[in-house]
């Protein structure tokens, strides 16, 4: 049955890719604007637009553009960017694993944040600590995490510079990386210089990307630990003389996380798409800075790959959630 709900999984994961292709593709070549007449130079002839255009493969119909696109697609070529004139493919590679960091980094924050605080909540419930914690979660929900990036970077990196503002790591000390993975590099080679550093430049993303995020598992984790609390095997477990604190993590927790894990992983594909404006922000090289240029000039190949690339983080972390819901929730386990 496991490989069953597997395989139907990748057969759903598989169409739902398709279907983002076709969609991106096609809205892509209808939308105003020519990407070649933003790379031509205004004393250009008829015949080198035309010879540009026949370049990029924009001069067939749509039909047989995205034949030549997807036969490329399925070989895993994902084109030429018109506007860095290298390959998509290694673009993209070459500025995800920071995007990936940056997310990794803020959802370890906001879970540690938010599930800390839904504990402290649920502990002290029907008290002054529960009505604040409310108030202040309420407040980082009401607030978009781009206002917070300009926040945190009025507050730390102009009226008291203590972190940098802009980049992921200081050129002198990124010297002799050898993959665009650093941080899990600086930690296998033992570079302590090039993970504080890249630490330092992560903070203030981190913090404006994941304390949102901190705010809404916060939020969900409280109100189904406070839902599970009032259960008969938890009140059973109270007569037995347990503390409070002990039927949270024992009795509720367990019961609990599976909602808060379904909506996390909703939200981490949003984060992912909220990278976008806040790497612009900080001058971050992730993809999401990447996808304002792409959009701004028009970069068809560099769009569609960006486009696939969050495609696939959002079913693969869909994929795993249901995965991590199966290992907590053990009657979905033996359903």
């Amino acid at each position: 049955m496991i490989a069953m709900a597997l395989a139907r999984r990748l057969t759903t994961a598989a169409g739902t890719l398709a279907g983002v292709a076709i969609v991106v593709f096609v809205l892509l070549r209808i939308v105003p604007g020519d990407p070649v007449a933003m790379m031509i130079s205004p004393g250009a002839s008829a015949s080198d637009v035309a010879a540009l255009r026949a370049h990029y493969g924009l001069d067939g119909s749509l039909l047989s553009q995205f034949g030549i696109w997807l036969k490329a697609l399925l070989s895993g070529d994902l084109g030429v960017s018109i506007s860095l004139r290298r390959s998509v493919m290694e673009v993209l590679l070459e500025r995800l694993p920071a995007t990936l960091e940056l997310c990794i980094a803020a959802l370890e924050l906001a879970a540690l944040v938010g599930g800390t605080v839904a504990l402290i909540g649920t502990v002290w419930r029907n008290s002054w600590v529960e009505d604040l914690i409310d108030a202040v979660n309420g407040l980082l929900l009401a607030v978009p995490d781009f206002v917070w990036a300009l926040a945190l970077a009025l507050l730390l990196g102009v009226l008291w510079p203590v972190l940098p503002l802009s980049g992921r790591l200081n050129p002198g000390v990124a010297s002799g990386m050898v993959t665009p993975f650093f941080w899990t590099e600086s930690l296998l080679r033992l570079r302590s210089d090039v993970f504080w550093d890249l630490c330092r430049h992560l903070v203030l993303p981190v913090l404006a990307l994941g304390l949102p995020l901190g705010a809404v598992i916060a939020r969900v984790l409280k109100g189904s630990l406070v839902e599970a609390m009032a259960q008969d095997y938890v009140l059973l477990a109270k007569l037995k003389g347990m503390s409070e604190l002990r039927l949270v993590l024992q009795e509720a927790l367990g019961n609990a996380v599976g909602p808060t894990l379904a909506l996390t992983g909703v939200q981490f594909t949003f984060l992912v798409g909220g990278t976008v404006i806040t790497e612009r922000i900080f001058a971050y090289p992730g993809i999401g800075n990447m996808a304002i240029d792409a959009v701004i000039n028009r970069d068809l190949p560099l769009i569609q790959g960006l486009v696939l690339v969050f495609a696939v983080i959002f079913i693969v972390v869909n994929m795993l959630v249901d995965f991590l819901q199966l290992v907590f929730n053990p009657r979905l386990r033996h359903g």
